[in-house]
């Protein structure tokens, strides 16, 4: 590309593709860590598919439709186009609530970029096959899964999408699109066009995740995004313009009309700190801000069966929390569905308190019914600790601080649980991988049999084999 015509496309859209173009990734923890992301995510995909209201979004667009070449979907026996694919594996993946997550000035969800990785790198690669061609590799997709997890989590770092009312997917409509731009080869300007009309598209409003209109687009909002990506790409590869001040231009652009007239801010160069330090949701699906609330309380739980006690004999419960909890998930009243319930951290420590667990089946109706969970909310009080915002905002902390302190009815006061760091966090990794591989097995085991099982969890832990094996192949062992 010419200097001038680089000159002419806002420098943000221009570091990120000189970024997914010419990174070179040579840190062996950010492919460490990317191994581990790869099997969480499509284990989370696999769970989802246990789900009615999943599933009914799942297929093609007309029933019956078989894309010969086409990406499959894992779990499934669907062959799609690389854009419908992207979208069921994109809502798989998120539709519980339960695969990684960034917290910064944004939150969001870096792995929701797999559902266009993999169907983009699954298409070609059985393209490729079908034309005597060499297909890409699974390392191609952990490449592409570092760079968009770089991309989507530091911008979020210092731009807080929310406080505009936009919703965080558009950063994985964003990072999608660059890293697919690559995957299939679009040239430099091609990429710039592609990244350009990401911006220039209509953004998702936070309306669906929160009161009064809580419910379950956000459970496919990001299957949406990255599936956009994937269209953009195919548009802009056979030649469709691009837009160089989509962000910048005065009244129209991205800044002025959604952003408040303030362009983005960075607190880093793109590398690989996203992957290298991203929060797994290990042990409970829930959202990641009550993620310390929720191994509080099930601590708390144990306290309470030792004092002989249960969660009737609660007279309030104090929470300390960051100021981000508070402002996303501290909610009084009714809850509607299970995508207010997983949003709200009353329930989510309500539901320990009285049951010793939090599992994804604990926010449908049948358990939401029991009335000693609302009766419970109702004695819970969240109050910030001012402290526990800066940690959370601290770059070489990242905390996500929750403390619980109950007080019984008879005026006893337990002692405080205060957990700063979830068991998925970048401090907790050797505590908390072995425990990720478990909740990767239990969810193979969801849907295939023991000797399939076997062959994917090899391979999946196998570094350098699964860097070699091809895509297609490997998604070939998900089908069932």
């Amino acid at each position: 590309m010419s200097k001038e015509r680089e000159v002419k496309f806002d420098q943000v859209l221009v570091d990120i593709v000189d970024y997914v173009r010419n990174y070179e990734i040579k840190s062996d923890l950010a492919y460490q860590i990317a191994q581990y992301c790869l099997i969480d995510t499509l284990g989370c995909g696999l769970e989802a598919l246990d789900y009615p209201e999943c599933t009914k979004l799942l297929g093609p667009i007309v029933p019956g439709t078989v894309v010969p070449h086409g990406a499959k979907v894992p779990g499934t026996q669907f062959q799609l186009d690389p854009v419908q694919a992207a979208f069921d594996i994109g809502a798989m993946v998120r539709w519980l609530d339960f695969n990684d997550t960034w917290l910064a000035a944004e939150w969001g969800h870096p792995s929701d970029n797999l559902g266009g990785i993999l169907a983009v790198a699954d298409w070609l690669s059985r393209v490729a096959v079908a034309s005597g061609k060499k297909p890409l590799t699974m390392k191609a997709v952990l490449k592409a899964m570092i760079k968009a997890h770089e991309i989507q989590g530091c911008i979020a770092l210092e731009n807080a999408f929310n406080r505009v009312g936009l919703d965080h997917v558009i950063l994985v409509k964003v990072a999608s699109t660059a890293v697919i731009s690559e995957l299939l080869g679009l040239s430099e300007e091609e990429a710039l066009n592609a990244l350009s009309l990401a911006f220039v598209d209509g953004q998702s409003l936070r309306t669906y995740r929160h009161a009064p209109n809580t419910g379950s687009r956000k459970s496919w909002a990001a299957g949406d995004a990255t599936s956009r990506a994937v269209r953009l790409n195919l548009m802009a590869q056979k030649g469709e313009m691009g837009y160089p001040t989509a962000l910048t231009a005065k009244v129209w652009g991205f800044y002025d009309v959604l952003f408040e007239g303030k362009p983005f801010q960075f607190q880093r160069d793109y590398g690989t700190y996203v992957m290298e330090n991203v929060l797994f949701k290990i042990s409970y699906p829930a959202e990641f801000h009550s993620q310390t609330a929720v191994e509080a309380a099930m601590t708390l739980k144990k306290r309470l069966d030792d004092l002989g006690k249960s969660s009737d004999d609660i007279e309030r419960i104090d929470i300390r929390t960051h100021e981000a909890c508070i402002r996303i998930i501290d909610k009084k009243g009714p809850l509607n569905n299970p995508a207010d319930r997983d949003h709200c951290i009353q329930y989510m420590v309500a539901v320990p308190l009285i049951f010793g667990r939090l599992t994804a089946s604990d926010y449908e109706d049948d358990i939401a019914k029991d009335p000693r969970i609302d009766a419970l909310r109702d004695r819970i009080i969240c109050q910030e600790d001012p402290q526990f915002t800066k940690d959370y905002f601290d770059p070489d902390k990242r905390s996500i601080a929750n403390g619980l302190t109950i007080t019984l009815k008879d005026g006893t006061k337990l002692d405080e649980v205060v957990v700063e760091y979830p068991i998925g966090h970048a401090r907790r990794r050797e505590e908390g991988m072995p425990v990720l591989v478990e909740k990767f097995k239990r969810n193979l085991a969801r849907r295939f049999p023991a000797k399939q099982q076997k062959a994917i969890l090899e391979i999946s832990l196998d570094r350098d084999a699964l860097w070699e094996m091809p895509v297609n192949e490997y998604v070939d062992l998900y089908v069932i």
